[in-house]
């Protein structure tokens, strides 16, 4: 089916734009002081491990945003297509129409929040609104990312049986524990991020789940066979 070589190409180029985006802009903070004005310049820090820099700290000053934002806005194009044909591929499958109905709406949902949050990102403005917003367009795209992970989990783990010559069944029970992860992890650190204080945690939090968000379309590359 052309769908899965499509859902695989797509898959790999979502892991691989925002993660080299992402980690370019961190080497650029910490490294490559002559470009950046004062306030962008950070020192050495492993921000997976000692959180010592959050992902917007590192993406909204000139010229780490040129980087950042393209490759957010090329992310959720991927994004869109890329639920859009799974939502096909399912269909060929007589896949519960509820589920794959879901998993499109929040799939798609998510690539919107993710353009609506590269695009406040950087903008100033000293107004307490705003800055609820932005934080809350971020929780959103995050809550509908994972949740259209689920359910397109869901939906394949009801039909494997179907797909079970199309599929690697390991790294699909791999991304089923991994949602679950994301998910148990998620709701455990509410009280964490809501609460004042605990600045290097909650960065670490940050890059981490933000590695575990885009390994499930690493995985989902592994998985598919080529056809």
């Amino acid at each position: 089916m052309k769908e899965i070589n499509k859902i695989k190409d797509l898959s790999i180029w979502i892991f691989i734009v925002p993660f080299v985006a992402v980690n370019l802009c961190l080497l650029i903070v910490t490294n490559f002081h002559d470009i950046l004005p004062p306030v962008a310049r950070a020192g050495y820090t492993f921000p997976y491990i000692d959180g010592g820099l959050s992902i917007s700290r590192t993406a909204r000053f000139f010229p780490t945003y040129l980087i950042f934002k393209p490759a957010m806005f090329l992310t959720s194009y991927f994004l869109i297509i890329y639920w859009r044909t799974n939502f096909n591929l399912m269909k060929n499958f007589n896949a519960n129409q509820k589920f794959i109905n879901y998993f499109l709406f929040f799939g798609v949902g998510s690539a919107i929040c993710l353009v609506f949050h590269s695009i406040f990102l950087g903008i100033k403005f000293d107004i307490a609104i705003y800055k609820f917003v932005r934080r809350f367009v971020l929780l959103c795209f995050i809550f509908f990312e994972v949740t259209a992970q689920a359910y397109l989990v869901i939906t394949l783990y009801k039909i494997k049986e179907e797909i079970n010559n199309f599929i690697n069944a390991k790294i699909l029970k791999i991304k089923i524990v991994l949602v679950s992860v994301l998910i148990i992890v998620g709701v455990l650190v509410i009280p964490i991020v809501s609460m004042p204080g605990n600045k290097f945690l909650k960065h670490a939090l940050e890059w981490d789940y933000f590695i575990g968000v885009i390994a499930f379309y690493l995985l989902t590359f592994f998985m598919w066979k080529k056809k």
